[in-house]
């Protein structure tokens, strides 16, 4: 299913395109070629000094043991539609610079911007990518093993896409309704804390 952004200026065809579905065909998996393609995508994120404090846990059919696992931590109505996901990806970040061991303010922005990288790459391969923030935090440190200095981001869900129908309610009437963003005006400002940012240049 596409549901293209309704955009108020261009933009490109692949960020019109990207969205998070929820809509998985269980039945088909990624590719392994595929799913090292997306993190090279992520790898090659911006990163503040170059730290690059991503790292990414994988869970698919090659470890069914450890995909079980992160399928039982997701909660809310993730785990109703998640289970599915052939593929789930949980992005961690590094809590503090290499260089000096302090804080890394920028640590989690980072994780992000390589994630937004690696679902750009999935909607490029006509995938479904879908980050979650709703699953067990600390379960996931403890079941996987991630070591202190260490904070877990989100739980991505990579698969093709499936029958919109199979979906159960309230999900369906999510997935299909149309994609809303805040205007610009509400999250640009000029030069200054609520300026308005003018339509055009001076």
């Amino acid at each position: 299913m596409e549901n293209p952004a309704p955009f108020a200026h261009p933009i490109h065809e692949l960020l019109a395109r990207r969205w998070s579905a929820r809509a998985i065909d269980p039945a088909k998996p990624v590719a392994r070629e595929t799913l090292l393609t997306l993190l090279e995508a992520a790898r090659w994120a911006p990163s503040s000094s170059n730290e690059q404090p991503w790292r990414f846990l994988v869970f698919d059919e090659s470890v069914p043991a450890a995909r079980d696992q992160a399928r039982s931590i997701l909660t809310g109505n993730n785990a109703l539609w998640a289970v599915k996901a052939p593929v789930l990806v949980l992005t961690v970040a590094k809590d503090t610079w290499t260089r000096n061991g302090q804080p890394n303010r920028h640590a989690a922005h980072d994780v992000g911007a390589a994630t937004g990288s690696l679902l750009l790459q999935v909607a490029a391969h006509g995938l479904v990518g879908h980050p979650m923030a709703g699953y067990g935090i600390d379960e996931a440190k403890t079941l996987f093993g991630i070591p202190d200095g260490f904070t877990s981001m989100a739980m991505v869900a990579i698969g093709h896409p499936g029958p919109v129908a199979d979906l159960p309610e309230p999900l369906l009437s999510r997935e299909t309704q149309p994609r809303v963003r805040k205007p610009i005006a509400e999250i640009a400002f000029a030069g200054a804390w609520e300026k308005p940012l003018a339509p055009s240049s001076p």
